[in-house]
């Protein structure tokens, strides 16, 4: 099976995945209980998350991670730049660089979780393979666009819809 890169986020519905100033507080209208839009079953197809400085440190100060092994709850001392959690990497090379690299090895799919900056350099370099894409029934007015300009035309098609009775809609494209 060739490893995928997927993009698998949320916006609101304006193209927002984030306030002016990193605040993802309106991602909680649509929070129900027992409900995770399909994301339990989406991280066991992934083994490696690709994410941004920002987006790191923005889960951080949600005070919590989870993974499929271990949900640790940070104290002051964990989460300083440098401590590792589940085996992250720090890296700073190129990103079309990272992405052979993990592509040339065996594994299941790579799932790219923001943010922006990092999304707008993957699709400069044609890089991203799939997208889940949940809609939040808000419009923000401003905040973090998950699109900016300066990136190439990219024709994708529609895989599935799903709607759900919180008002999210999640949209499955490939290219």
């Amino acid at each position: 099976m060739e490893r995928k890169v997927i993009l698998y986020i949320a916006m609101s519905l304006d193209g927002y995945i984030a306030k002016p100033d990193d605040d993802l507080g309106f991602l909680s209208i649509v929070e129900k209980e027992g409900e995770d839009y399909g994301y339990s079953d989406f991280v066991s197809t992934v083994d490696a998350v690709i994410l941004g400085r920002r987006t790191y440190d923005k889960v951080l100060s949600m005070r919590l991670l989870i993974s499929r092994t271990a949900t640790r709850m940070p104290t002051s001392s964990l989460g300083r730049r440098g401590t590792h959690w589940f085996g992250e990497e720090f890296y700073t090379g190129s990103l079309p660089a990272l992405v052979a690299n993990l592509k040339a090895k065996q594994g299941k799919h790579i799932f790219v979780d923001g943010g922006a900056a990092i999304v707008h350099e993957l699709l400069k370099h044609d890089l991203i393979d799939e997208f889940y894409i949940s809609i939040i029934p808000i419009l923000l007015g401003e905040g973090i666009s998950l699109f900016k300009n300066g990136r190439p035309e990219l024709k994708l098609k529609l895989m599935s819809t799903k709607q759900f009775d919180t008002g999210l809609a999640q949209l499955h494209y490939v290219k």
